[in-house]
C-alpha cells in the first residue's frame, strides 16, 4: 500500500524520492503502465499537473490530451476519452472509455465525426447533451490530431 504524506514523519520526503507511475485502464485492456516525471490531464472544467508527491485525489476527466513527460527529452501524448483519474503515492491512474495515442488520432475522422455531430437534431435536453458531448470529443480529438505526434520537451 502506498505511504501518504501525512502518515508518518519523513514520508513526504519518500514520496519525492520514488518514481512516478502512470496506469490507463479502458473497459478493454490496460492501455499502459510506466513510470513517468510528470503528468498533465485534461479536467472536465480544465487541466491538472501531477508530479512525485502529489497529494491524493480523485477527479473527473474531461475529453482531451493526456501529456507524459518520460525524460527530460521525449513527452508522450494520448487523447483521453473522459473518465476518472486517482492519484495515491505515486501512483497515478487513470480509467477512461478510450486512450489512444495522439499520432494514431486520424484528423479527417474526428473532422467528419465534428460535422455529423453538429448536424444532429437536439430537440430534447437529452439530445442536446448529447451533440454537445459529441462535438467536445470530435474538437479534442481535432487538436490533438493537428498538433501531431511530436515528442517534446515539456
Amino acid at each position: 500500500m502506498a505511504e501518504h504524506a501525512s502518515s508518518k514523519p519523513g514520508a513526504a520526503t519518500h514520496l519525492l524520492d520514488e518514481p512516478l507511475r502512470c496506469i490507463v485502464v479502458t473497459p478493454e485492456a490496460t492501455v499502459l503502465d510506466r513510470p513517468a516525471e510528470f503528468i498533465a490531464l485534461p479536467l472536465y472544467d480544465g487541466e491538472i499537473g501531477i508530479g512525485r508527491g502529489h497529494s491524493p485525489l480523485i477527479g473527473r476527466l474531461g475529453y482531451g490530451e493526456m501529456r507524459l513527460r518520460v525524460s527530460a527529452h521525449e513527452t508522450e501524448r494520448y487523447y483521453i476519452d473522459g473518465g476518472f483519474v486517482q492519484v495515491v503515492g505515486n501512483v497515478v491512474s487513470v480509467l477512461t472509455a478510450e486512450a489512444i495515442p495522439a499520432g494514431e488520432v486520424d484528423p479527417a475522422v474526428a473532422a467528419e465525426q465534428l460535422r455529423t455531430a453538429h448536424h444532429q437534431a437536439a430537440t430534447t435536453e437529452a439530445l442536446l447533451e448529447r451533440r454537445d458531448r459529441l462535438e467536445a470529443q470530435a474538437r479534442a480529438q481535432l487538436r490533438i490530431a493537428r498538433h501531431g505526434s511530436r515528442s517534446s520537451p515539456h
